[in-house]
């Protein structure tokens, strides 16, 4: 960077603008792989207890030791869902990898959205066969939406039904999706008649009791539990993590300490540390992994900082390869 150095402000809108779903899923994939690898920078993150069932919470990762840091700084408000606001808002800002200056500053909401969704594409796509068609998503808010369109990048789905506790809201966002889409997306009575049936399950809620049991799943099948993002939040039953085939997370030390379900099992003695499979070690092909045809998997996503800084990373090259963004003197 020069001494007068610049800052490049981008918005929702230039976020949306850039990074769309195969970038972003390109984007976790590389993510992964260098957290399996061992390449990426991933120290704790910070969780800070608010009012009203919020939390704000900094995700700070290098994506290599030789890339410029990132930080994510923001709040999840479940009450946000009543008042027409945004769950999840953030700011993230990127620095120089050589003189640790911001080098940009970016809408944290839309990143989160995009990348927390492709993530679970990308988990899909390395745990999931080719033959998975039918999709049940729990929850109807922005990431219902998001999961269905980054799944469907990676899966040719025929089948999507969606269910949540609001019934406007679930046949809204079916209503819309089946306009997107070719393939079928409906609006479900029950969170069981949603998954009954179904190949594939995403939890996207912030509940703190179960909205899914381990009886209506069939042989085979895969939950995704983006909503167990803290030791209280418990998106499915302790009997599917007991009995599910294989348990991965997307950071075994991030998990024991913040996935709910996994830190229940613990606690329990139903699971060991050992029982669990990091996804960026699939990703990347350093261990070893075959899935049998009847296995339950379950895979929870707390959300750690190296996909924010991938994200960040491909937001800002593709910025500066398009002329997009603010520049501000700093």
């Amino acid at each position: 960077m020069s001494q007068s150095a610049s800052l490049l402000v981008l918005s929702a809108a230039d976020v949306h603008a850039l990074f769309g779903v195969d970038l972003a899923i390109e984007s976790q994939r590389r993510a992964f792989t260098e957290l399996g690898l061992n390449r990426a920078v991933l120290p704790a993150r910070l969780l800070v207890p608010g009012q009203d069932d919020s939390v704000s919470f900094c995700y700070a990762a290098r994506l290599s030791p030789d890339a410029g840091a990132v930080c994510k700084f923001g709040s999840v408000n479940p009450a946000n869902g009543g008042r027409g606001l945004p769950v999840v808002s953030a700011l993230v800002t990127v620095l120089d990898p050589e003189d640790g200056r911001p080098v940009a500053i970016m809408d944290g909401t839309s990143v989160t959205t995009i990348r927390t969704s492709a993530a679970s594409a990308v988990a899909v796509d390395a745990l999931t066969g080719q033959g998975t068609r039918s999709l049940a998503i729990l929850g109807s808010g922005v990431q219902a939406g998001a999961h269905v369109r980054a799944i469907a990048r990676v899966r040719d789905l025929s089948d999507v039904r969606i269910w949540s506790p609001d019934a406007g809201q679930r046949r809204t966002l079916a209503g819309t999706l089946d306009a997107e889409f070719a393939f079928a997306v409906s609006a479900a009575e029950s969170a069981e008649d949603a998954v009954r049936g179904t190949d594939l399950v995403v939890c996207c809620t912030t509940s703190k009791d179960p909205v899914v049991e381990y009886d209506w799943l069939a042989p085979g099948t895969t939950v995704i539990s983006i909503g167990s993002f803290a030791a209280d939040r418990h998106e499915v039953s302790a009997e599917l993590v007991a009995r599910a085939g294989a348990l991965v997370v997307d950071d075994v030390a991030t998990a024991l300490e913040d996935a709910g379900p996994i830190v229940r099992a613990i606690s329990d003695s139903v699971i060991s540390e050992s029982d669990l499979m990091s996804l960026g070690e699939i990703v990347a092909g350093v261990r070893a992994w075959r899935r049998e045809d009847y296995d339950v998997v379950y895979f929870n996503s707390v959300g750690i900082g190296v996909q924010d800084a991938a994200a960040a990373a491909a937001v800002v090259e593709a910025a500066r390869a398009g002329g997009r963004g603010v520049r501000v003197s700093v």
